[in-house]
């Protein structure tokens, strides 16, 4: 009970500052429609209604059968089951931490204390005094994490914290996916609600593990400066969540739209729930926490990745080269090439290929007979050379994730096709592709959703869908001597595409996959073999497919992004033509918020050429 009792001020202070604009009506209403309560319970207002709903989906949640709808029912319900004789782990005030110390200070509840061992068991291990929000990269190579992750971390005094940041508890939502779920069959589901969100409590190493180590994503540690009081509501709403199950949304119900409820009812007025519209991007969720005040510090925590490629990318390109072959067996590490380097180079050479290796062995599953000793031999010759310095680690980016370009795009433009001018507008509600402001996000890497282009053209007062976007994903990641990831890309949606005779507006499917190489900072080539299938009934067959290619270069600062190249296809089922293409895209960076953009391409299709141009603005918020 004593951490029950530790609720009271906090919760007071919530009641007192969310309460004040219901106090104009009876005393009944104030209650059960204070914002507070509405948060406890996670009620919503109805779109077309003056009701509530509550986003929690399991009955066991809730006291009174009617509860989801009704604030009103499901308090009046509480209030009863709190004033129940007997205790226990069981009993609703157990259950309820959080409303229980809510409704002793909002109504002046005054309740015997009972024993809830489960509750207070829990509080005490996780022994908290910070909450850090701690954001993982994106990583495209998973429908459930393109757009990154948000966990909390529960940090225990800071006395204990050097040796047992690691074994911290963190809190995370999740949908509960069935383990043999395919990833499309995933991003199906949690598109449109298919899985049930958990709220689970793991070891931080835990999650280190997944998405440093695994899946090789950098994490950004935002530590809160909440109260102990505050802390103290966060655990116990959290305590009453984490049984039960909240239906899983991919863009808006997700991981960190449940994480921003929990500070909204730690914090009260900070209404971080108020700034989701149509999607909850995790990045997005960040950046709305650190506009409000509430991060008192910032800790970047690159991931295995990112420390291997750092570390031999500080060596010049002959020991690199030396480093790979060492690695692969080419080069023994007591040979006269490695012997002839002065100690200090020596040493760099060495830690950086044992990290390559041990990273190799873990990530990519090298063979054990093979890795283990070769780096049993690195680390021996490394203790020989005395007095050099150790490997350093990678710098804190200058920009961080949450501090990049707004998810959400407009863009306004106006160009010709074949002579035909077409005033075009553009509606992004996510991500981010390869020519927006590449600070904060990763090179070479595209995810946009749900993007629209709609067309007017004034010769006719014609107004087409140029384009919509369900799904389009891209990843330009560079291959070098050490890694030699795969460079690919995926979308469907619906387009106009030229049958001879008239541009029709047709489904379509796309993807290819290649290579990408770096030729100087800022700048790589691309090479991709593509394949295309459009659907209509204005095709001769109601189909088409086209194996093809897409060569071109791809540039990007945070002044310039740059992309040039030329595609062909040549169609095989419907119409059996070529389709040849050469273009060139440009958008000049204003800061984060505004881009102007150029486009212009020279195509060959059906035996005639046409060109098409474009230049406008796109505005991010």
């Amino acid at each position: 009970m004593g951490n029950l009792l530790r609720l009271g001020p906090a919760l007071f202070t919530l009641a007192l500052t969310l309460s004040a604009q219901a106090e104009t009506r009876t005393d009944d209403e104030a209650i059960y429609q204070d914002p507070a309560w509405l948060l406890l319970g996670h009620y919503q207002p109805d779109t077309w209604s003056d009701g509530y709903t509550s986003q929690a989906d399991d009955p066991n949640f809730f006291l009174s059968e009617h509860g989801k709808h009704s604030p009103q029912a499901e308090f009046e319900a509480t209030l009863e089951a709190m004033r129940q004789p007997g205790g226990g782990d069981q009993h609703a005030r157990c259950r309820f931490p959080a409303r229980t110390a809510w409704l002793e200070e909002r109504i002046g509840l005054s309740l015997p204390e009972i024993e809830c061992p489960a509750y207070d068991t829990w509080v005490d291990t996780l022994n908290t005094e910070t909450v850090t929000l701690v954001f993982a990269a994106s990583y495209l190579n998973s429908p459930s994490s393109m757009f990154g992750h948000t966990f909390l971390r529960l940090d225990p005094p800071s006395d204990d914290q050097e040796t047992n940041l690691l074994l911290a508890s963190t809190i995370s939502y999740a949908a509960d996916a069935a383990a043999h779920d395919s990833e499309l069959l995933f991003a199906y589901k949690g598109i449109f609600g298919g899985y049930p969100g958990i709220t689970t409590v793991q070891p931080y190493y835990e999650k280190i593990r997944l998405y440093s180590d695994i899946e090789h994503r950098d994490l950004w540690e935002y530590t809160l400066n909440l109260t102990q009081d505050e802390v103290d509501v966060l655990l116990a709403h959290a305590w009453e969540i984490q049984d039960h199950n909240f239906d899983y949304y991919f863009f808006d119900e997700n991981c960190a739209y449940r994480l921003l409820a929990l500070i909204d009812v730690a914090r009260p007025g900070t209404n971080l729930l108020g700034e989701v519209s149509t999607h909850a991007i995790p990045s997005d969720t960040v950046r709305w926490v650190v506009d409000k005040g509430l991060v008192s510090k910032v800790f970047y925590r690159p991931s295995a990745a990112t420390s291997v490629t750092y570390s031999l990318s500080t060596l010049p390109d002959e020991q690199q080269t030396l480093s790979a072959a060492i690695a692969n067996g080419y080069v023994d590490v007591d040979s006269e090439e490695v012997s002839a380097l002065a100690p200090a180079e020596r040493a760099r050479v060495l830690d950086a290929t044992y990290d390559y290796v041990r990273y190799q062995s873990e990530a990519e599953a090298w063979p054990r007979e093979f890795a283990a000793p070769l780096s049993h031999d690195l680390l021996r010759a490394r203790s020989t050379i005395d007095d050099a310095p150790s490997p350093e680690q990678p710098p804190e980016p200058p920009i961080r994730d949450d501090q990049g370009h707004d998810t959400f795009r407009f863009s306004l433009g106006a160009g010709q096709l074949d002579h035909r001018e077409f005033t075009q507008i553009t509606l992004r509600p996510a991500y981010h592709d390869v020519l927006d402001p590449p600070a904060g996000y990763r090179s070479g890497a595209q995810l946009q959703f749900l993007r629209m282009d709609a067309r007017y053209y004034t010769d006719n007062d014609e107004l087409q869908m140029e384009k919509l976007v369900g799904v389009e994903i891209r990843s330009l990641s560079p291959r070098n001597q050490f890694f030699s990831p795969l460079s690919w890309q995926v979308g469907f949606g619906g387009r106009r595409t030229d049958t001879g005779s008239e541009r029709v507006f047709a489904p379509y499917l796309e993807g290819g996959a290649g290579g990408s190489w770096k030729l100087a900072t800022g700048t790589q080539a691309f090479a991709i073999a593509t394949a295309d299938l459009e659907i209509d009934d204005d095709l001769r067959r109601g189909y088409d497919a086209a194996p093809g290619a897409d060569l071109g270069l791809l540039f990007q600062s945070d002044q310039l992004s740059l992309m040039a190249g030329a595609k062909t296809k040549a169609w095989i089922v419907s119409s059996q033509h070529r389709q040849d293409q050469a273009y060139a895209r440009a958008n000049w960076h204003l800061g984060r918020e505004f881009s102007l953009f150029a486009e212009f391409t020279r195509e060959d299709h059906y035996d005639r050429y046409q060109s098409t141009w474009q230049a406008g603005l796109h505005a991010y918020f």
